[in-house]
């Protein structure tokens, strides 16, 4: 299949506007749109392997759209660093639906993207769209306060590289609850995780500064966000899939329970030998989230 294109949308910032990238797949004029929206450090090439089954599955035209959040991979770096949070990314989806107008729209969120969708889904018909299908992957209104601590003690460090691979194995060390991957996988899913550095050797593919933001945030304040989320949760109307790394350290197996009770009721699929984040690279990832956009 060929590579997605890249495409880019100017949107409004307290400092004017910046630019953001993101990556094509199908048919630029299907009805019928996935968004797909990756998690906290990552980029939307993550999404390659599921956004090639969903166009090679689909009975009818499709579009999978995989944004680079702003700070990451091509898209521009805010010039403030506390512009760096889920209500400014949420913003910067509007505007890219607004662009796109997709007739029908579903939604893949991993874990930062599935927070994103959460503030999306109760925006959307502000500029006419709404969410038919909403896949939370990994994440839900209550983040468990230990994973945080965890994700700060490597969030926002300028690492150096002298190869793609070095970096696939630096990278594969603080993200070995992803679960297995092969070695070919592995590489593939750190290749856009970084880019050349003019003095040699290559880079992480993200602006540091998303860690200033992150790292800001207390116990307490983490505590008092959750009403909120539960609060959009609660009002979403889309049909809501919950995905969980049986071993996840962030969205605990109380939480996803309590999710499929309340609000959208959501259908709860858990992958073991995986913690934060499933891939969506595994045969068995893809079929479920296939299956449930296309079915």
């Amino acid at each position: 299949m060929a590579d997605p294109t890249l495409n880019f949308i100017q949107c409004p910032d307290a400092q004017g506007s910046h630019r953001m990238a993101y990556w094509q797949w199908g048919d630029a004029h299907a009805a019928h749109t996935v968004l797909c929206v990756h998690g906290l450090t990552r980029q939307g090439r993550d999404f390659d392997v599921l956004a090639q089954a969903l166009v090679a599955r689909s009975a009818q035209p499709i579009r999978v759209i995989c944004p680079d959040v702003a700070g990451r991979g091509m898209s521009d770096w805010f010039a403030d660093s506390n512009a760096y949070a889920v209500p400014n990314y949420a913003a910067d989806m509007l505007a890219l639906l607004t662009q796109i107008k997709p007739q029908t729209l579903d939604w893949v969120g991993t874990s930062m993207g599935g927070l994103i969708g959460i503030g999306v889904c109760a925006h959307a018909k502000a500029v006419g769209a709404s969410v038919r299908r909403l896949v939370l992957n990994d994440v839900g209104p209550v983040l468990e306060w230990e994973s945080l601590v965890r994700i700060g003690t490597y969030l926002g460090k300028s690492m150096q590289f002298d190869s793609l691979q070095q970096a696939a194995d630096h990278l594969r060390i603080i993200s070995n609850s992803f679960g297995p991957h092969t070695a070919d996988q592995w590489l593939e899913l750190s290749r856009h995780m970084v880019k050349l550095n003019p003095q040699g050797g290559v880079t992480l593919h993200y602006d540091p500064r998303i860690a200033m933001p992150f790292q800001a945030i207390t116990h307490e304040m983490a505590t008092q966000g959750e009403a909120a989320l539960w609060a959009l949760y609660d009002g979403i109307t889309a049909e809501t899939l919950l995905v969980r790394g049986a071993h996840s350290d962030l969205l605990s197996r109380q939480t996803a329970q309590s999710m499929t009770e309340r609000g959208p009721k959501a259908r709860l699929v858990e992958f073991d030998g995986v913690g934060h984040a499933p891939t969506f690279i595994a045969d068995d990832q893809v079929d479920i989230v296939a299956s449930f956009l296309l079915g």
